[in-house]
């Protein structure tokens, strides 16, 4: 029998975070779906779609709500209940999904890299399309990179808690495309070292690739160079590597790469006064890429906003906690003006004002419709990471580069701001908070902590307007606590996986 891949291929069917349990509408015999440049570009465009879906949606809120930035309402009808008051489980759909489909999506471009070899290789090509198919190559590898990122980062110890050579500390590490039902070939969980060294491989290899295409004289050669480009680039690989390597604790590479992306990108932290345009219009001079998606493509556009708020404006599932709120110079920080806005929520019949999160307020461009479904293109990567990846690698051992980067992003985002020194501890510390007051909402908060070895408690000591906001949240979602090392700052793997795949007998996370 033939083997069947997803139809994505080539009618334009595209998983997204926010219809992940629809199947697609069709199905192609995998031995002939790509024949032709025309029909890679169009495959391509489905990796597009499947890093557009990784980098939003499901996939970014979810651990969010695990953290201690956010706490659960009484209206939210248990949506995300179990991350946010930390009773998930190996079995639960949600936690299924963030497994599942990096894996499918990683299966679609160990699928295509085969494909593109041939029509590479084809003979008689011309130079500008075999430029052309490398750069779709270059594509597909960082595609797996960011995909074997997201899962490492997810449900693996952080590289720098645990010796990276363990056995079946990393990730099943799967390169070839061969579906089969024979459980017997499906891998076991590779060591941490190896699963990085996958991502790292593929991050060169991308690199070369794309860099080959920007220097050529292909018509959109550096077209993706700037900021808010829909495509990748060099740039989003620099970035990317940037941030593996401070998952690493390789410093030297985390600032070289950050730096790099800094001194020769032509990407600027947005000023004050455009900063809103970031998160409602999503763009700014500070976007790195940001994946394509327009009113046409509105469906397979993850509602991300829908996690916190609501349409209407009196109901929210998620608000923030005190200890969000007190992070923030509230009269002169725009983060804080623009992340938390005062909402008059009915609750229980009564009307209690609370700090709603409003970072994702939906792009109108997004809607289809009277309504705003809060619709939003992810941010994968902005410069404003590069400042703090900098300031963290560099915060032991050059305290001055360290400052220097700390304040440079401070200064785009307070008014008025003088500038600071600290050493020690002290610039330790102040480089994570504002690393959290920066990255708020975004998906790194647990990794962080797991990373930075600290543990949290929520605090809903809420004051002035919002002193009456606990009587609204579950009691639950108020009194959670990890401490440091806590197991549930990894996921565990899906029930579904292990009873599958016989090679992760034993692999299990500890504490599940």
């Amino acid at each position: 029998m033939k083997k069947l891949i997803y139809s994505f291929i080539l009618t334009g069917t595209l998983f997204t975070s926010c219809s992940m349990n629809e199947e697609p509408a069709g199905k192609l015999n995998d031995e002939t779906a790509i024949q032709t440049t025309a029909d890679a570009t169009k495959f391509r465009n489905g990796i597009y779609s499947n890093i557009r879906s990784v980098s939003n949606g499901t996939f970014i809120y979810s651990q969010e709500m695990q953290a201690d930035m956010f706490v659960g309402t009484q209206i939210n009808g248990n949506r995300l209940g179990p991350f946010s008051i930390s009773s998930f489980t190996s079995s639960d759909n949600d936690l299924e999904d963030l497994w599942e489909y990096p894996y499918k999506y990683i299966a679609n471009v160990n699928y295509f890299l085969p494909k593109l070899e041939v029509l590479i290789n084809r003979e008689g090509i011309d130079a500008n399309t075999k430029l052309l198919l490398e750069r779709y190559r270059g594509e597909a590898k960082w595609a797996r990179a960011y995909y074997y990122y997201y899962l490492t980062d997810t449900f693996c110890q952080s590289y720098t808690n645990v010796e990276p050579t363990t056995p079946a500390s990393g990730m099943p590490l799967e390169t070839v495309y061969h579906p089969s039902s024979e459980y017997s070939t499906y891998p076991g969980r590779s060591s941490l070292a190896e699963t990085f060294n996958l991502i790292e491989k593929d991050l060169a290899d991308a690199y070369n690739d794309l860099e080959a295409y920007e220097k050529s004289s292909a018509k959109d050669a550096q077209a993706n160079l700037s900021a808010n480009a829909p495509y990748l680039s060099t740039f989003t690989v620099l970035a990317l590597q940037a941030r593996i390597a401070l998952l690493k604790g390789d410093n030297a590479t985390a600032i070289a790469k950050a730096e790099k992306v800094i001194n020769e990108g032509s990407y600027t932290l947005t000023d004050r006064d455009l900063y809103p345009a970031i998160w409602t219009n999503d763009e700014g001079s500070e976007l790195i890429f940001v994946p394509y998606g327009d009113q046409a493509q509105s469906s397979a556009v993850a509602a991300i906003g829908e996690a916190w708020i609501n349409s209407s404006t009196d109901k929210a599932d998620y608000v923030a906690t005190q200890n969000a709120l007190g992070m923030y110079d509230s009269e002169k920080d725009i983060r804080y003006e623009w992340f938390f806005e005062p909402r008059a929520l009915s609750v229980n019949g009564a009307s209690v004002v609370a700090p709603c999160f409003v970072k994702y307020p939906g792009n109108p461009l997004l809607n289809t419709g009277s309504t705003n479904a809060l619709k939003n293109l992810p941010k994968p990567f902005r410069l404003s990471e590069m400042y703090l990846i900098i300031a963290e690698a560099s915060a032991s051992t050059d305290a001055n580069k360290a400052n220097t980067a700390l304040n440079t992003l401070r200064a785009a985002r307070i008014a008025d701001y003088e500038e600071q020194t600290y050493s020690g501890q002290n610039l330790v510390n102040q480089v994570r908070e504002e690393r959290t007051k920066e990255l708020i909402g975004e998906g790194f908060r647990i990794s962080d902590l797991r990373r930075w070895n600290l543990g949290f408690s929520r605090s809903t000591a809420y004051e002035d307007i919002y002193e009456d906001v606990p009587s609204i949240l579950i009691p639950a979602s108020m009194n959670v606590t990890y401490e440091p090392g806590y197991y549930r700052l990894i996921l565990p793997i899906p029930t579904g996986e292990l009873e599958t795949n016989p090679q992760l007998e034993g692999q299990q996370n500890p504490g599940y």
